[in-house]
């Protein structure tokens, strides 16, 4: 457990394991604590990087609404894998934190070894399909900055039980970096080399991403990884493990 200074802004992160390494990000209004039932099994062979993004759990909640952007979170995400002496890494994550994943590696292509993409959506090319989901994060914002951590508990019993400093830093979050500014991100997943596996994702993503598998995981809400922890880690680790062997194995 350590805390990365990113310009002022503490970044508090976890390594666990050796090995290759894997960096994986929780999604809004979650923390790390998300992936506490697949450290072991993720660790074993790989060095694991978990993290909390700014605004939620054990990281900095900044005042300035300008420090909460996708540009400053991709920064998090390469300044955590400089801290971790890793130069590439299997990057992933759920819902927001797998759509920050896709962004690192339009960013930062040569620095993601493999993606591993979970129950996230890859944005919008229409910028009226955008707005709908903008207004929902502001919608978001402003009902934590009403309700204050009250709101967790109306969310999924994942994030009821999540813990957080204050709203201020959800709030901010939701209108800095769960609302988008463009389609970049999903403009480039046709472009998109690196192996990579989306698990419960949309049909649209895998079949987008060339050489993607796919992995559907029944009886699964959004935090599938809790819902189904052996599921996800059967259809996660074989392609992890053909990553190591030169060729990702096939998701179960």
């Amino acid at each position: 457990m350590a805390k990365l200074n990113r310009s002022g802004v503490d970044i508090y992160y976890e390594i666990h394991g050796s090995g290759p390494p894997l960096i994986l990000t929780h999604g809004y209004s979650s923390t790390s604590a998300m992936w506490q039932g697949q450290i072991e099994a993720l660790s074993k062979r790989h060095k694991l990087i978990l993290w909390d993004m700014r605004g939620h759990g054990l990281s900095d909640y900044p005042d300035n609404p300008d420090a909460y952007s996708e540009a400053a979170t991709v920064g998090d995400i390469a300044a955590l894998l400089h801290a971790a002496g890793a130069d590439r890494a299997i990057v992933g994550g759920l819902s927001l934190g797998g759509y920050m994943s896709l962004a690192f590696h339009r960013a930062h292509p040569e620095r993601v070894r493999a993606l591993l993409i979970i129950d996230t959506g890859p944005g919008f090319k229409k910028d009226d399909a955008r707005e709908v989901w903008n207004q929902r994060a502001r919608d978001t914002g402003d009902r934590f900055d009403r309700e204050g951590l009250e709101v967790l508990k109306s969310l999924s019993a994942e994030r009821a039980s999540v813990t957080h400093r204050n709203a201020k830093g959800l709030a901010l979050a939701a209108r800095g970096m769960l609302a988008q500014r463009d389609a970049r991100v999903i403009e480039s997943l046709p472009v998109i080399k690196v192996p990579s596996l989306v698990v419960v994702g949309a049909d649209y993503m895998a079949a987008k991403i060339p050489g993607a598998q796919k992995a559907v995981i029944p009886n699964a809400g959004h935090a599938v990884n809790i819902d189904q922890p052996r599921a996800f880690i059967a259809a996660v680790l074989p392609f992890l493990d053909g990553l190591e062997a030169g060729s990702p194995g096939k998701a179960k």
